[in-house]
């Protein structure tokens, strides 16, 4: 009888010493808590929604040549981190006063393509200029790293929000803000692939100029960057619910202190 009740009593603790570390590590959030995660979760999608929307269109960098008199359309191009457009508009639709061919949201006819160096590792050719295939690989590779990290923030909250937790905040906000910063870095890489481009040929002139999907992305970088920050500040226990209770508690203690 002895051997039974010493296992009984080994299996007793063990489920015990279980329970008590699944109440330490679960903690039921409040109603308020849970409204500022989902407000700093909102702010977060906003994000990631204009990243998606930047990393799937193809207007970040428009190429203008300039117009010709004795020619009835001008050829413009624009492209993204994964496909170019090639365009003819015709000269009656493009303002008098611009001295380019363009914008590229005016009518025309347009030739679109997906670049070769993800397919062929070839490079591409856009107004007998050559473009770096290592960058342009460089910044869709950092942007697809990006849209991954913000996927797993997703998860991270989803999860603590269903299951009351809070100790996945950290790490969602160490996801966001490294995403943020992924497409910051993604825009810079973009850049230096778009001068490269320029200076690699200077036959034909030319006038460029960053476009819609760049500002999208700008704006995404940054607001990922505040909404992991939020999840930041949101994590750190014993933090004041506003910025007075602060000032009271710093108020309190010093005159107690003397």
């Amino acid at each position: 009888m002895m051997w039974p009740n010493f296992f009984l009593q080994d299996e007793e603790q063990r489920m015990g010493g279980r329970t008590r570390a699944g109440v330490k590590r679960r903690k039921v959030l409040t109603d308020e808590q849970e409204g500022k995660i989902k407000l700093a979760f909102f702010v977060a999608i906003v994000g990631m929604t204009l990243t998606v929307l930047a990393v799937g269109t193809e207007f970040w960098v428009e190429l203008n040549t300039y117009k010709q008199n004795q020619s009835l359309v001008c050829e413009a191009a624009h492209y993204g981190l994964w496909k170019f457009c090639h365009k003819k508009l015709w000269m009656d639709v493009v303002e008098e006063e611009r001295a380019t061919c363009g914008p590229a949201e005016l009518p025309g006819e347009a030739n679109c393509s997906y670049f070769k160096f993800f397919t062929t590792g070839e490079n591409a050719h856009i107004f007998q200029r050559t473009t770096k295939k290592e960058l342009n690989i460089t910044a869709a590779i950092v942007s697809l790293v990006s849209i991954t990290l913000m996927a797993m923030g997703s998860l991270c909250i989803t999860v603590a929000l269903s299951k009351g937790v809070e100790f996945l905040l950290k790490p969602a906000s160490c996801f966001f803000i490294i995403s943020g910063i992924m497409v910051l870095v993604c825009l810079e890489v973009f850049r230096h692939s778009v001068r490269w481009l320029i200076t690699s040929d200077e036959t034909i002139p030319l006038e460029y100029e960053y476009s819609w999907s760049v500002a999208c992305a700008v704006a995404a970088g940054a607001i990922l960057i505040f909404g992991g920050g939020c999840f930041i500040l949101l994590s750190i226990p014993g933090l004041p619910k506003k910025p007075w209770e602060y000032c009271m508690k710093s108020r309190s203690s010093s005159s107690n202190a003397s």
